[in-house]
């Protein structure tokens, strides 16, 4: 009887494939943060400045800022149907830090934060659907961003500068999301309302071979997947995914404040929208130098000055960013002690 082996040669290609495959994308990433290098450098050389901010309004962006993370930790126990919050919070935290290390390190971080998991305890089959789970809503919350937001930037126009507008403007973009997400959860008909649309708009302006077809099917799929991943706490879920985004928007909000400026509210969520479609950009590690820049120029149309711009930008990125990186390495030493 004879058998059947992986012959060495297929196996070389598809390892010189990969390798290839990894280094142009660390070829790209590497020309993406050198177009934006100017744009990075007018950010971080106003580092000096920070020392002149409101610590107060500084305060206020680091609690809401930490507030958010407490969103996605509830989220994923939610998922994870578990009620031990320590593992939950210091894998994410982790896996966060690794995500924003590595270009393109999602995958990265949702390995590392299976492994954390598993070996505190958690089934292995539940893991891995719940964490897709969360990262399909998280997903789907910032790409609904644009569209969920538009009615309220336009209506929020005319609305003069300040903190109570700011707050508002964010706890009705909070309701808006809340009832949208409801929609889909409950009934099938506006997801095939939007999948039909979204075909319609590519099929029309986009040439291609072979037409987009049952895109419907695939959103209807999808929302399903959550149903099972978030079960009967689906409404919590919802929360604490809308909470999440709205509490991001307060940091930046704070951040403005503490800098002295107090631009338009609906012009700040604008700024605000722009910025979390950008950190999606996978060319580098959560968007950096595509955040700073845009941020800083969306900013400056809201009418911050050009310096306060910069510095607010480099706040917000601090608090949101930045910070989390050494507490993820702090989280993961605290995880090896705890759970050795």
């Amino acid at each position: 009887m004879s058998v059947v082996t992986d012959t060495p040669a297929p196996r070389r290609r598809w390892r010189r494939r990969r390798v290839a495959g990894h280094t142009l994308f660390l070829l790209v990433s590497l020309a993406s943060l050198y177009l934006l290098l100017p744009s990075l450098l007018e950010v971080f050389t106003s580092w000096r400045e920070l020392f002149a901010l409101a610590p107060e309004w500084v305060l206020v962006a680091l609690g809401v800022e930490a507030l958010s993370f407490v969103a996605i930790w509830e989220l994923q126990r939610i998922a994870l149907q578990t009620r031990s919050r320590l593992p939950v919070s210091l894998s994410q935290l982790a896996g966060n830090a690794v995500a924003r290390i590595i270009p393109g390190g999602a995958a990265t971080a949702g390995a590392l934060q299976y492994r954390m998991l598993l070996r505190a305890g958690l089934p292995g089959g539940r893991i891995a659907p719940a964490l897709a789970g969360v990262s399909i809503l998280l997903f789907g919350t910032v790409l609904a961003l644009p569209l969920l937001s538009l009615p309220a930037i336009l209506a929020g126009t005319p609305v003069e500068p300040g903190l109570l507008q700011a707050v508002a403007l964010g706890m009705g973009f909070f309701v808006v999301i809340l009832a949208a997400g409801a929609t889909v959860f409950v009934w099938d008909r506006p997801l095939v309302l939007v999948g039909d649309l979204i075909e319609t708009a590519l099929n029309r302006t986009v040439r291609r071979r072979r037409h987009v077809s049952d895109l419907s099917d695939v959103l209807v799929k999808e929302r399903d997947s959550l149903r099972r991943a978030f079960g009967r706490r689906w409404k919590a879920a919802l929360l604490a995914a809308a909470g999440r985004s709205i509490l991001d928007y307060l940091a930046l909000v704070a951040c403005l404040r503490a800098v002295g400026a107090d631009p338009s509210p609906s012009l700040v969520l604008l700024a605000y929208v722009a910025a979390s479609i950008l950190g999606m950009i996978p060319l580098t590690p959560g968007g950096l130098g595509f955040v700073e820049a845009g941020l800083t120029g969306m900013l400056a149309l809201a009418g911050v000055g050009a310096a306060a711009a910069a510095v607010a930008t480099l706040a917000y990125r601090l608090v949101s960013f930045w910070l989390p990186i050494p507490a993820g390495g702090v989280a993961y030493g605290i995880f090896r002690y705890r759970f050795r």
